[in-house]
């Protein structure tokens, strides 16, 4: 089931305005120091993550902002200092913060503090599907009276919001068009430096990629049977709605016989904002859950994959970087258009072979894992839609992206020569 809709959080910012007023009173008063803050809205991760480890390693202070027990054990395995970004503690955090670093929203961090200070905002993909200002979801509000009159002062506050980023990183000129678009942003803030996030897909060996991915998953799924594939399947978010690609009984008994026949195991990650009911009717280890409460960010997982199957994330430029094939299941293409809407055409992305239902679907991955000359082909499409998106693939892209903010101002960590 759908966990958040835009309505009910677009709901909840209006209630919350008289906290903004206040906190933003209080950011006055409080000086910004040199302090390196950080958040992530899918957990200890992204684009934030790798930011977080580059800066530290220069010497820059740095403090982590969670948002749950479960974040705090893994900021502590990962040998991260964190305080929780509600509360007082993380509003003085990020009130006294030279640098605030997101890859969701301002809500990474102590969404009443962030006046005045200098925002990065290491968004978390590439957009396939419309967003920021570009989406009409992203202003909904509940059906009440004066809905409209609301949608209005929502865009405003999305506008006004946005313009508190100073650094927006995008991957290309391409993406670099469809951020500036959805924010409301110039190109003095989005810039060209690529995406700290992918840095793990393009670092290192193929082999070194693939080892320290498999690794990851054994820990996080257990075991994968000796010479299995691994296929993701990564269904987008539905806006709070129903995710109408969730199969049914029928359709799952077709699913496992085509697992257990490829000798394939199927990682399921639903959206962390509306997970699915992707369960088997009956157990069955070919069937994993690699949701976000399993692996916060499925990244530094992918080189352990080797057939992606979504529908309108962003994943599908990303895995072009390992030369991953890539199938599309979207039962709702059309009606998605009508709602959300494509930058582009999806059939520019997706080609003209998109399943609509899961037999559709799977007599293409049958057809995919069963003829080498099909998957080599496959591969090729994806490295060149990835290309397409991707302007840099040399694993440098964080620091990149350290150097435009240093040359907008940001101190050397003290000490430093």
């Amino acid at each position: 089931m759908a966990s958040f809709s835009f309505g009910s959080g677009n709901a909840a910012k209006l209630l919350r305005i008289p906290l903004y007023a206040v906190g933003r009173l209080g950011t006055f008063l409080v000086p910004r120091g040199r302090r390196w803050v950080f958040g992530c809205g899918a957990g200890i991760g992204d684009g934030a993550l790798a930011l977080y480890h580059y800066a530290s390693s220069l010497g820059h202070e740095t403090l982590w902002l969670t948002g749950s027990a479960r974040e705090e054990r893994e900021a502590t395995a990962l040998g991260i200092r964190f305080v929780r970004k509600n509360g007082l503690r993380g509003w003085w955090a990020t009130a006294g913060a030279g640098v605030l670093v997101v890859t969701h929203g301002l809500g990474d961090v102590n969404r009443y503090a962030v006046g005045g200070a200098f925002v990065v905002q290491l968004w978390h993909g590439i957009p396939l599907k419309r967003i920021g200002l570009d989406s009409p979801a992203t202003t909904q509000v509940p059906k009440v009276p004066g809905a409209p009159l609301l949608r209005r002062v929502i865009a405003l506050l999305y506008r006004a919001t946005a313009q508190r980023i100073r650094v927006l990183p995008a991957a290309s000129t391409r993406a670099r068009g469809r951020l500036e678009s959805a924010f409301g942003l110039g190109d003095d803030r989005v810039v060209v430096t690529g995406e700290p996030r992918v840095d793990v897909l393009s670092a290192g060996s193929g082999e070194e990629r693939r080892n320290a991915a498999s690794g990851l998953v054994h820990r996080v799924v257990g075991e994968i049977p000796e010479g299995a594939r691994t296929i993701l399947y990564a269904p987008t978010w539905r806006d709070g709605a129903p995710d109408p690609a969730v199969p049914s009984a029928t359709e799952w008994v077709l699913i496992l016989r085509l697992l257990e026949e490829q000798n394939v195991v199927l990682l399921v990650r639903s959206h962390p904002l509306g997970a699915g009911g992707y369960v088997p009717p009956l157990p069955s280890r070919r069937v994993r859950a690699l949701g976000a409460s399993v692996l916060a960010d499925v990244t530094p997982a992918l080189a352990a994959v080797d057939v992606l199957v979504t529908d309108y994330s962003s994943l599908a430029y990303d895995v072009g970087l390992l030369r991953m094939p890539v199938l599309f299941l979207a039962p709702d293409a059309a009606e998605y258009a009508r709602t959300r809407g494509f930058y582009g055409r999806f059939e520019e992305v997706a080609g003209s072979a998109t399943a609509a239902d899961w037999p559709s679907l799977l007599t293409q991955l049958e057809h995919l894992l069963s003829d080498a000359d099909s998957y080599d082909a496959a591969s090729a499409r994806s490295a060149t839609l990835s290309a397409t998106m991707h302007a840099h693939r040399d694993g440098r892209n964080t620091e990149r992206v350290y150097r435009v903010i240093r040359a907008r101002g940001i101190p050397a960590p003290k000490g430093a020569v």
